[in-house]
């Protein structure tokens, strides 16, 4: 299978950034592209909407369908699944986008932040994976993609300033290790997928560090290794933590300039926990 038309996707976020760039890319197939967000008036440093997201969807070629909900909230997302699979008749895939960032050493991070990344990171991850799960076992080819990185216990990713971050981010990726034991009898994959580079999103202009976004490359990358890990058969891939470019590379993607915002590929910013 290379393709996703008909096929129907649910998303945490996807306002901007990453999220709408994997929608995007779904949506030129024909899928159609469930979003949960919270985004619906534009923000001065966060541009995009839940609405701008979805029209896009519909301009690329895909059916949209925005649901403004936050993904900490139980009845919200049960109701965004449910409504979801009453209007395109079932769920082939989840994609765990949504995500909070704060970069606040230990010391002086708030425990309001520290809680605000654990019930947005690993608590949504987790619960939106779970509410689809009875329907994801009717999909021919279903698939739970989370976005999040490798797990390293090397302590320089815990101490370099990022330690709640960090806890938050790994929790997410446990949910893919979980989910792929837990499931792979029931032919539902789960995958995370984690950048070689910083990616030119909002984050990284406005937390990470604007001078960064120079460094990076484009949505466009996590889009398009999205796409080739999604139209994988998920009885045979599951379990793995993808890294963009080495998705491309084994596909046979060698040029990877389209993607970066600089001259040379030696002149980018490699991620958090991608040596």
């Amino acid at each position: 299978m290379t393709t996703l038309a008909g096929k129907t996707l649910i998303m945490s976020g996807g306002s901007r950034g990453i999220g709408e760039a994997i929608a995007l890319r779904a949506a030129r197939d024909g899928a159609n592209v469930v979003l949960l967000a919270k985004t619906t008036e534009p923000h001065p440093k966060l541009p995009g909407t839940i609405y701008t997201a979805a029209k896009a969807i519909e301009e690329a070629g895909g059916q949209a369908l925005p649901i403004v909900g936050d993904v900490r909230d139980d009845e919200g997302v049960a109701a965004a699944v449910a409504k979801a699979v009453e209007q395109f008749g079932g769920l082939d895939i989840v994609v765990n986008n949504a995500s909070a960032i704060d970069l606040t050493p230990t010391e002086h991070v708030s425990m309001k932040r520290y809680d605000l990344m654990q019930d947005i990171n690993a608590r949504g991850s987790f619960l939106l994976s779970k509410l689809a799960i009875p329907h994801l076992k009717k999909s021919a080819n279903a698939h739970i993609l989370t976005l999040s990185p490798p797990i390293s216990l090397d302590p320089k990713w815990f101490t370099a300033g990022h330690l709640a971050y960090s806890i938050a981010k790994y929790s997410m990726s446990l949910v893919t290790v979980g989910l792929s034991a837990e499931l792979a009898g029931d032919g539902i994959a789960a995958n995370s997928l984690w950048p070689r580079t910083t990616i030119d999103t909002a984050a990284i202009r406005n937390v990470v560090g604007a001078e960064l976004a120079d460094r990076s490359r484009t949505p466009e990358i996590m889009a398009d290794a999205a796409h080739v890990i999604l139209t994988k058969p998920s009885r045979e891939v599951t379990g793995h933590f993808f890294i963009d470019d080495e998705v491309l590379a084994a596909e046979g993607v060698t040029d990877f300039a389209k993607y970066r915002l600089c001259e040379r590929e030696e002149d980018l910013q490699k991620d958090f926990w991608v040596e």
